[in-house]
């Protein structure tokens, strides 16, 4: 072939190569139904109830179309799937529940959610007997008052919990028994209790992406 066909050939790629990139975000089929009045929407699909690495993509909504914004990401769900929750069952809660507060051992790195970075005193309260059921407390190691063993002490969780948003699951009111401190956090390597993990630059973009303005969604389904 000769060089300068071979030139044209290459500009000709290339071109397209560039067109490709700089094309508007096209719609694609979110895996997750969803008929809400969210304007983001995170998707957690799993291929079986007791598949425990989940697909997840974060979408906007543009117009009356679904936009694909973020990923998609692997990720983990619970070591027992997805489905019904409840106290004692490492399952991650099918539905779709809100994303509205955001905390961590570390800074929050521009997540637009409202962020706490915590403390040795920070708690989850997974006591399903206590009036603070499935809400954050402040309260001295050994002093507070829920039953600490069945709960979480936010700050010595470690590197899962660098960053973490909330997933409005069985909240306003608890229903005792039903779980508690299901959160979207710092993937670990392996299957989680009941939680959704991301990597953690993948978790950071995600957050970063979160508006609550937005109303935003975490939607959760097994195929």
């Amino acid at each position: 072939m000769p060089i300068a066909t071979r030139l044209r050939t290459l500009f000709c790629l290339f071109s397209a190569v560039l067109a490709l990139s700089s094309a508007p975000a096209r719609a694609a089929e979110m895996p997750v139904r969803y008929d809400g009045p969210a304007g983001q929407v995170l998707t957690v699909h799993t291929f079986g109830a007791s598949a425990t690495i989940a697909s997840i993509s974060a979408w906007d909504r543009v117009g009356n179309r679904w936009i694909r914004a973020l990923g998609p990401y692997s990720g983990f769900v619970g070591a027992d799937g997805v489905g019904a929750a409840g106290e004692g069952i490492a399952r991650t809660p099918a539905g779709v529940w809100g994303l509205s507060q955001a905390f961590g051992n570390l800074p929050g790195y521009g997540t637009r959610l409202p962020y706490r970075q915590v403390t040795q005193w920070d708690w989850w309260v997974g006591d399903s007997r206590s009036l603070l059921y499935n809400l954050p407390f402040l309260c001295p190691p050994g002093l507070c008052p829920f039953d600490e063993r069945a709960s979480e002490r936010l700050g010595a969780v470690g590197r899962a919990y660098d960053r973490a948003v909330v997933i409005d699951y069985n909240r306003w009111p608890a229903q005792p028994g039903r779980g508690s401190a299901f959160f979207l956090h710092v993937a670990t390597g392996e299957p989680t209790a009941g939680c959704v993990a991301l990597p953690a630059a993948d978790l950071d973009a995600v957050m970063r992406w979160l508006d609550p303005a937005r109303q935003p969604v975490i939607a959760i389904a097994a195929a």
